[in-house]
């Protein structure tokens, strides 16, 4: 699959449809050589990636559902497993986020975490060409304090997504692409320079 080929056909696949196999350590750190690649200004470097698999999972599940307890000490049972469930919809989770360095004088944090979230982009077309499924889901977890402090994050730090990762069980659905050309214009700044002038 050429590169284009690639990013034209990713698709997300829902988590629930994600089973074994799960991409092997191998093929993970082509996956991460892919992920590091991402546009970053000042070669800060602010992307971290935490594997989530085996065992680990169970214990992501009840990150999940003391995080959600938290957030709501009078949530029931059902709403602490369905906490657990979300977590365990695929054999391997890749938490995804940016580390802030707040003081850096040319790169303000919103430039740090659009760098994870491109690094997230190429994780996804590169487990496509591998032939794997994946999605990036975030929610409440993603930018709960009791999470992030699970991942060893501090308070600055921005999760950017989790990816769900398996093998689709069926083919993803066709999925309809709006018009690119209904969100590109071309600019010929006449009119910014000419308020400019009043």
């Amino acid at each position: 699959m050429d590169a284009l080929d690639a990013i034209l056909t990713r698709s997300s696949v829902p988590a629930r449809l994600l089973g074994e196999p799960a991409p092997s350590d191998g093929e993970l750190a082509e996956v991460f050589a892919a992920a590091v690649t991402a546009p970053d200004h000042g070669s800060i470097r602010p992307w971290r990636f935490a594997v989530i698999r085996g065992p680990a999972l169970e214990r992501f599940a009840d990150l999940f559902a003391e995080a959600t307890r938290r957030r709501d000490p009078e949530a029931g049972a059902a709403v602490l497993e369905e906490a657990r469930r979300k977590a365990l919809r695929s054999p391997l989770v890749i938490a995804v986020w940016a580390e802030i360095r707040e003081d850096h004088p040319k790169v303000p944090p919103i430039e740090q975490i659009v760098s994870a979230g491109a690094a997230v982009q190429n994780m996804l077309i590169a487990l496509h060409a591998k032939g794997y499924g994946a999605i990036q889901l975030t929610g409440p977890n993603a930018h709960d304090p009791f999470v992030k402090a699970g991942f060893g994050l501090q308070p600055k730090d921005e999760i950017v997504g989790f990816l769900y990762v398996g093998t689709p069980s069926e083919p993803p659905a066709a999925k309809r692409r709006p018009d690119a050309a209904a969100f590109v214009r071309h600019w010929d700044g006449a009119a910014a320079l000419d308020s400019a002038a009043d």
